[in-house]
């Protein structure tokens, strides 16, 4: 009862209202408050109109006032409910069970028994709000227990006493004991509602319980240690929800382990290392679920890819919409910075490592980094991963020097300096071996498989011989008998290929479809059919034509070249068991989790570098599926020449992780010190080194700076900022410009800062309005422009098909029609053009082409390009959404949502659901029914998604009138 008094109290706003001890005069309530035997006059129905004014009160908005004194509120039966009828009804009760007892007994006056309850159970009372039916029952419970305890004791008035004399007279106030218990129960259901189930009230009440027991416990122990239920520390409801989103219903032990662990109990930073597949996110997820529910602060998940990202929303938006959070996605060209206020909500922020930063620096800025309180970073091992592990390291060091209450969980690979991490965090470290299903390494050189066994002086340890017959053609075309090694797995078992190029995994995917059996094409035939025509249809009708050769036999490709929408397919097929064969690139192990029976490695190489231990460890790691296999396997295919490098590969520990601020001529630290001193965090060269001490870069300085001491770095950046105008030094006092300011806030790479100012500035002469083709121009990346060899021919022919004003605004930019002919005919040029410039120019064609045509395969086909230029659609804030999705501008809003790409989003429009609030609003069950090949789980996430953003839409929105309303800080006062 009290649980669900506390629960109801929660959801009212209650005033305490200070009222004079005199009573009040209630003359003008008799009407209706009074008694009828009282007033006079006929007497209505005991519960007359009872329903109907606790409905209306029930529905009023304003807020309930109660009173804080000990005046008697029900002085002549007054009711807070403005109803007389029970207090009525238990008088009438009391004063006939009086007049009985009186004519047996006329000595004995103002005699009251527990047979007055028998009066008040003449009626049932059904209207009644469930707290006073349960305080009914629990009364006529009490006094049945009472009547059988006292055994021939009659609870009736005393009859018949031997010296004739009444019972001990009681006082008058114990007369009226039974009324006054009812009405102190009264006033504190009074907020009960009227029609709850008793069901739906006790599992409300059973969760309430857990956090009132919490609450409690958090200021008995301490209160940075709170507990909200026994699912460590969780309320029952989150672990009911990992059964039914999904399907977990116990831990492994070292999960149990570790989400136990003294230092995670107390909030300390922690470190935690185990193999690809053991289970780790798992853990942070229900430390992150801890921070937002129990401490109610606001959490970022940093992820190292897009497609994480997206998995990731997809996968936690129920949990928002079930325990009241927000999952907020900062990925591509999403994400608001700084992030909106949410006045009732905490906010779980997942993002890319860029984003993420990006995303610390605004709530730096905003004076609102101490409502983050837990900051979780996924394959904390790629510190050490050039310009993204510098970016890494810049984040966390600006959390825990502006911040000293939010923590940081950072899951990584197992490493042979984790030492280094742990003092750079000042973390605990806990690691564990653990894999869910048993992995056998082996490698494939030549026709035979050797099993991994670093105890063996070779490393390797024969295992058997290839039995494949191979004609000799097939052993030209697969001298590395890739065709042997799949078809012991396919299409029985998954299979997934790791290849060192983009290029190989489409040429490879195709080489072994020419050599597979026609079983293969029987085998699900009529979901792969299915599976063709949705990417057909995500195409707008065109198909990858290697695709469409593989798809048939259950194989396909998959690597950043794939459009989102046929990643997303393909993986979804390849989930499912319709696909049984990928051939990918390294990004997939450390991507989407795909696992597989087995884990070939075509080569040992990732283009033409030699694969790191942490890369090795990531892609054999994705073999054996939990619950499925009880073993995987991995086989690295290996040539003669990178034998000994292999043993190394496999055999050797770990390798080290190292800063990466110094990358690149110290690009890293650079950024580091401007962004510091845009955000204020520094003003001087002494705080610069007083904030840098708290680096990993610091830690390691005795390795990797031997040459300088650390004063001297930061003031060779120092020099270096004032240089490029970035930043001003006045009486030693640091600030920043606008230009340096525009240069950090936008993450700008400071080499192209300076030439990007130009190139704006000089668009701003002669901007052309009328075309899309100068904006375009005006942000396609600088990076590529090296790597850019335009075909001449298709420049000019593309140059010809422009409008008469974007063939002057490219003449404007440096690249003539004169120029671009000149080369098509393959004549020599005399007169100088800036390379660059045209080079950059043809890298704008590519995408002004797929602006207008959102056709990606006929792009393709037209300029003999494709992987490089995808990632770059999302550029300007008006360019920015039809480039991110490349559809008729009507589906844009549908494929906002978290699992909705193009041919998802014509089928929901077309079926009506034109808005995110009709998605929102939507029933999961319709839309299986209205959109074909939509399973249940599906319609689910996209329901959940839908219903967050309409609510971060709706809360962004609130902040705008909030801030329009509030007074100005600023305001004049008298």
């Amino acid at each position: 009862m009290a649980a669900a008094a506390g629960m109801n109290y929660g959801r009212l706003e209650v005033k305490i209202k200070r009222v004079c001890q005199r009573k009040r005069a209630r003359d003008h309530l008799k009407a209706h408050l009074t008694p009828a035997r009282k007033r006079g006059g006929a007497v209505c129905s005991p519960l007359c109109n009872f329903n109907r004014r606790i409905n209306s009160i029930m529905a009023e908005s304003r807020a309930v006032e109660y009173c804080s004194d000990s005046e008697d509120l029900f002085g002549d039966y007054d009711s807070i409910l403005e109803d007389s009828s029970v207090l009525a009804k238990l008088d009438d009760a009391e004063q006939n069970e009086r007049l009985r007892g009186a004519e047996q007994q006329p000595e004995a006056e103002d005699v009251l028994s527990d047979s007055i309850l028998d009066g008040l159970g003449d009626e049932p009372f059904e209207d009644l709000p469930a707290s006073q039916l349960q305080f009914q029952e629990e009364v006529q419970e009490k006094a049945k227990r009472s009547r059988l305890q006292d055994g021939d004791k009659t609870s009736t008035p005393f009859r018949g006493l031997a010296n004739g004399e009444g019972p001990p007279r009681r006082p008058a106030a114990a007369r009226r004991s039974v009324a006054d218990q009812l009405k102190r129960t009264m006033l504190g259901n009074a907020a009960a509602p009227p029609a709850v189930s008793r069901t739906a009230m006790l599992k409300e009440a059973v969760v309430s319980e857990e956090i009132n027991v919490a609450m409690q416990a958090m200021e008995t122990v301490s209160a940075d240690m709170p507990d909200l239920g026994p699912f460590f520390g969780l309320p029952s409801k989150v672990k009911e929800l990992m059964f039914k989103l999904r399907g977990i219903q116990s831990l492994y032990d070292w999960q149990q382990t570790c989400l136990n662990l003294d230092c995670v109990q107390q909030r300390k930073n922690l470190i935690y290392s185990l193999p690809t597949s053991g289970g780790k996110t798992l853990v942070a997820e229900i430390l992150i679920l801890r921070e937002l529910l129990c401490r109610r602060k606001d959490c970022l998940f940093i992820l190292p890819y897009i497609s994480l990202v997206q998995e990731k929303v997809r996968g936690l938006a129920s949990f928002g919409l079930e325990l009241d959070f927000m999952v907020e996605e900062y990925a591509g060209s999403k994400g608001r910075f700084p992030p909106v206020k949410r006045r009732n909500k905490t906010s779980l922020y997942i993002a890319t490592i860029e984003k993420g930063h990006s995303l610390v620096n605004s709530l730096i800025e905003t004076s609102r980094l101490d409502n983050l309180g837990l900051v979780v970073v996924d394959e904390l091992h790629m510190l050490g991963d050039g310009s993204r592990g510098a970016i890494i390291e810049m984040t966390l060091t600006k959390v825990q020097y502006v911040s000293k209450t939010t923590q940081i969980i950072g899951m990584s690979a197992t490493l042979g300096n984790i030492k280094d991490l742990q003092t750079f965090l000042r973390a605990e470290n806990y690691t564990n071996n653990f894999r869910p299903v048993q992995l056998k390494e082996f490698v494939k050189l030549h026709d035979t498989i050797y099993e991994v066994d670093p105890k063996e002086e070779n490393c390797f340890r024969f295992s058997r011989l290839l039995n494949f017959k191979y004609s000799s053609t097939m052993q030209k075309i697969d001298p590395d008998h890739i065709i042997a090694l799949v078809t012991e797995v396919i299409p029985a078992h998954s299979c997934l290929l790791f290849c060192p190029t983009k290029k190989n995994c489409e040429n490879v995917a195709a080489m072994i479809c020419k050599y597979l059996k026609e079983d293969f094409l029987r085998h699900r035939e009529e979901e792969k059919g299915v599976l063709l025509r949705e990417l057909r249809d995500s195409g707008n009708g065109s198909l990858c034509p290697v695709l469409k050769v593989t798809v048939p036999y259950g194989v396909a490709y998959h690597h950043s070249g794939l459009t989102s929408e046929e990643r997303k397919l393909v993986e979804e097929a390849y989930s499912s068991g319709v696909l049984c064969l990928l051939t990918c690139t390294s990004t997939l192990a450390a991507g989407i989790n795909l696992p597989a029976r087995r884990v070939i490695l075509r080569s040992p190489y990732v283009a033409t570098d030699f694969l790191k231990r942490s890369q090795y460890k990531q892609m054999v790691g994705r073999a054996g599926r939990a619950g499925i296999d009880s073993v995987g396997e991995s086989i690295l295919i290996l040539q003669e020449k990178d034998r000994n490098m292999a043993k190394t590969l496999v055999c050797a520990p770990m390798e080290s992780c190292y800063s990466n601020l110094m990358h690149d001529d110290g690009k890293g630290l650079l950024s580091l010190v401007l962004s510091l001193i845009g955000l204020n965090i520094t003003s001087s060269v002494e705080q610069l080194q007083d904030f840098l001490q708290g680096t990993l870069l610091f830690v390691q300085w005795q390795q990797l700076c031997v040459e300088r001491s650390l004063l001297e770095a930061v003031q060779q950046c120092v020099d270096v900022l004032k240089e490029k105008e970035l930043i001003t030094v006045d009486s030693q006092s640091l600030r920043v410009t606008k230009l340096g300011k525009a240069t950090y806030k936008a993450s700008v790479d400071l080499t192209y800062a300076e030439v990007l100012y130009k190139d704006l500035s000089k668009g701003l002469e002669s901007l052309l309005l009328n075309s899309y083709l100068h904006l375009v121009y005006l942000v396609t990346p600088y990076d590529l422009i090296d790597q850019c060899k335009p075909n001449w021919m298709i420049f000019f022919r593309q140059f010809t098909l422009l409008s008469v004003a974007e063939q002057k605004m490219s003449a404007a930019v440096g690249v003539p029609e004169s120029f671009v002919a000149r080369k098509a005919a393959g004549q020599t040029v005399k007169k100088g053009v800036n390379v660059a410039a045209v080079r950059r120019m043809y890298l704008a064609l590519v995408l002004f082409s797929l602006l207008k045509e959102t056709d990606v395969w006929s792009v393709s086909e037209r300029f003999q390009e494709l992987e490089e230029f995808w990632p770059f659609r999302a550029l300007l804030a008006e360019l920015t959404r039809r480039l991110s999705y490349c559809v008729k501008a009507e589906l844009i809003p549908l494929m906002e949502v978290a699992g909705v790409l193009e041919s998802r989003a014509k089928q929901l429009y077309a079926a009506g659901y034109k808005t995110l609030t009709h998605l929102a609003n939507a029933d999961p069950a319709a839309l299986c029914t209205a959109i074909q090949n939509l399973y249940r789980k599906q319609a689910n996430q996209i329901v959940a998604s839908a219903k967050m953003l309409v609510s971060e839409k709706a809360a962004a929105l609130q902040e705008e009138v909030d801030e329009l309303l509030a007074p100005p800080s600023d305001l004049p006062q008298l």
